[in-house]
């Protein structure tokens, strides 16, 4: 098997780009390595820019890269607290990381002397000059406040961290129409399922994936998710027509513990192969918007707010724990500007 690895930027952050033909048992390898993501965007494995990853890759070393003996044994102690804390893996990941990051930029000096001017150094003189994204400093951020909680004798103040502000992103989002011709242009039924299920419920890619057909109440005609994001339960309302989409399918494929499986009987269905499944939808509809599966989960939320159900329950039906997060459907609904005139219509 060939394979190539170098280093590229990824939303702004340093990565180990791996380049090779798809290959299922390098893919499960690639997968076992923490923080290991997939760009669709730019179609390649890549990896946390690490000192470990580089020797395994190959990659000439960063010079004073790695932290400290103090900082690795502290990094440790931070992730088995997190771990008793029952962090997901990929927070845990995450935060290591980016605690990490800067410990390693303050390798020389011991980290009970560290105080809140150093970390606003390490932000101008790390984060700003190298051109990092403002959501990997607020990621840098989470990381320095949580540890710097669970250790004593320290001399940072972790109220006084301040953090970046932040971008005011509006979510994007799909026409009904546009919506109809996604769900409607496979002619494979477990992927016009998948797609359907997500926009019909409002789910995440994740969330699609984990459910079971146990999680389907066709009784009370709801879904049940299990362990969503911040390891909350919920449930969501199960349209009809879905629910017999659902009998149509289930009698074809006869799932046995994930509702969507791969190839393989038993295995979950693979994240990319959906994303690759909804960029064939995107094709097959003549849609040129780079629409992300997460579209669909926003489209959902937007149209039940312009088709007049409240932000509370929205909030609850995408399992939000801040009602501020909801409120920015508001911003991109269309039903009230579309009832103001133009004065250039008067002219």
């Amino acid at each position: 098997m060939t394979w190539s690895a170098k280093l590229i930027k990824h939303n702004s952050e340093s990565r180990i780009g791996v380049y090779f033909e798809k290959n299922q048992d390098l893919i499960a390898r690639i997968k076992q390595i923490a923080g290991a993501r997939w760009s669709h965007q730019k179609t390649v494995w890549h990896l946390p820019d690490t000192p470990e990853n580089r020797l395994r890759f190959n990659i000439e070393p960063m010079t004073n890269s790695l932290p400290s003996t103090e900082a690795v044994v502290q990094i440790e102690k931070f992730k088995q607290w997190m771990r008793s804390k029952r962090y997901s893996e990929s927070t845990i990941s995450t935060y290591c990381e980016a605690l990490k990051s800067f410990l390693v930029f303050y390798r020389e000096k011991p980290i009970a002397e560290i105080t809140n001017e150093d970390v606003i150094i390490y932000n101008n003189d790390y984060i700003l000059k190298n051109k990092l994204s403002a959501s990997y400093q607020n990621q840098i951020t989470n990381a320095i406040k949580l540890y710097f909680k669970t250790i004593k004798n320290t001399k940072i103040e972790i109220d006084k961290i301040h953090r970046p502000k932040r971008a005011k992103l509006l979510p994007n989002v799909l026409s009904k129409e546009e919506v109809k011709a996604i769900l409607e242009a496979h002619s494979n039924i477990k992927h016009k399922m998948m797609l359907s299920l997500i926009y019909s419920c409002g789910l995440r890619c994740g969330e699609l994936l984990a459910l079971q057909p146990v999680h389907i109440d066709s009784l009370r005609n709801i879904v049940l998710l299990k362990n969503a994001k911040g390891q909350k339960d919920r449930i969501v309302p199960l349209s009809p027509k879905i629910l017999e989409m659902l009998r149509g399918y289930y009698k074809v494929f006869k799932p046995t513990i994930y509702l969507f499986e791969g190839q393989t009987a038993g295995m979950g269905y693979d994240s990319r192969s959906l994303q690759l499944v909804l960029k064939q939808a995107l094709q097959k509809a003549g849609i040129t918007k780079p629409a992300t599966l997460h579209w669909l989960r926003h489209s959902y939320a937007t149209h039940l707010l312009e088709s007049g159900t409240d932000l509370r329950y929205i909030q609850e039906l995408l399992g939000h724990s801040s009602s501020k997060t909801t409120e920015i459907y508001t911003h991109v609904s269309t039903k009230s500007i579309q009832q103001i005139k133009s004065p250039f219509d008067d002219l």
